[in-house]
């Protein structure tokens, strides 16, 4: 494609949904800098619908998602459980509080319920908050689904297309890519992940502070096997989490390590610190550590996203920060992206979000 109305950098979950909203309004070219979209954050999610997960900000972007991600059929229901030992509940309190009013599902349960929910739980762990919506995502589908509907609205999606030089003259981005080619569009999204701000560089745009974040997650075979209905279970100090998956166990210390952008790989002292927080919390033998990996979650320094126009530079748009929490919004962030971008109204999936809380013009 020589010339687009919308140039996406980026085709993880960010960049295919966003491309899908943007592709009924003008025609679209997504730049992949990887041989294969979502190779990095969003291939390797262990990812919930989680209301709580991200804080109260994130909140309207969940909720407007979810009833989307159910009747598509992306949705399975897990259950999550906050747990607390005796030194916590105060944490559990402020947890409970801080989602007054938001809508979010959760209810304070005792160890008795804790019990009948995570057989095998260690007796120090004495007070939960429950959360029942919350539920497992199959990611690859829903990233399948906005590629294949970007490309059935006429989008065109390329891989191997590192972006290294960006030009605006008039009204319109001259674009170069590492392989050789060259495309222009009226306006250039930046949905680049854990690169949105090395893309925002080549553009002449100010950097805003976005940091990528390694996360590690690891899979074990544990004896006995847990049954496949258990809770995602989360520590409420944030220092670890873990669910069945396809008859192993998928956790991670909840790690959040600074990085450059980069294929993230997993450290060893996160890996040992993930066994042994698990150790702490139920009562089982690690069979096997049978894989471990990481991927970056890329945080703007107020940990909310960034949708909109930059201030400064004319036809720069973001689309970024999404945190560990992009999937579980891409419907309602993508939606809400392309109304922006495009000067639409509001629908009935984003008629309740505050645009103005995720605009760039918030770090000028």
């Amino acid at each position: 494609m020589d010339h687009a109305d919308f140039a996406v950098i980026g085709a993880g979950i960010a960049g295919a949904s966003i491309a899908a909203e943007l592709a009924p309004h003008g025609s679209v070219l997504v730049a992949e800098a990887e041989r294969h979209p979502g190779y990095h954050t969003t291939g390797r999610s262990a990812a919930f619908w989680e209301e709580c997960y991200g804080g109260p900000g994130v909140v309207p972007l969940t909720l407007a998602s979810g009833h989307w991600l159910r009747e598509g059929g992306f949705l399975r229901e897990r259950g999550a459980l906050y747990i607390a030992r005796a030194n916590q509940v105060d944490q559990l309190d402020a947890f409970e509080k801080s989602f007054v009013g938001t809508g979010v599902s959760i209810t304070r349960i005792a160890r008795a319920g804790m019990e009948r929910l995570v057989p095998g739980l260690n007796g120090e762990w004495v007070e939960a908050i429950s959360e029942p919506h919350c539920a497992d995502i199959d990611v690859a589908a829903l990233h399948q689904h906005y590629l294949a509907q970007a490309r059935r609205s006429g989008a065109q999606i390329v891989t191997g297309h590192r972006l290294i030089a960006a030009q605006r003259s008039g009204r319109i981005w001259h674009l170069a890519f590492e392989n050789g080619a060259e495309a222009s569009a009226r306006v250039l999204v930046n949905a680049a992940g854990a690169w949105v701000d090395d893309v925002a560089q080549i553009a002449g745009a100010q950097t805003i502070g976005i940091t990528p974040l390694r996360r590690t997650v690891v899979q074990l075979r544990v004896e006995p096997e847990m049954h496949p209905g258990l809770p995602l279970v989360l520590g409420i100090d944030g220092s670890f989490y873990f669910k069945p998956e396809s008859g192993r166990i998928w956790l991670s210390p909840h790690d959040e390590t600074p990085s450059p952008p980069c294929d993230a790989a997993p450290e060893e002292l996160d890996v040992a610190l993930a066994i042994d927080r698990f150790a702490q919390v139920i009562d089982c033998r690690i069979a096997a550590v049978e894989r471990k990996w990481a991927g970056l979650r890329s945080f703007a320094p107020d940990r909310l996203p960034v949708y909109g126009w930059d201030g400064q530079v004319e036809g720069f748009f973001w689309f970024a920060g999404q945190g560990g929490f992009g999937i579980q919004t891409a419907p309602a962030a993508a939606r809400l992206a392309a109304q922006i971008a495009t000067g639409s109204a509001p629908d009935a999936m984003t008629q309740s979000i505050d645009a103005a809380v995720y605009s760039p013009e918030r770090f000028v």
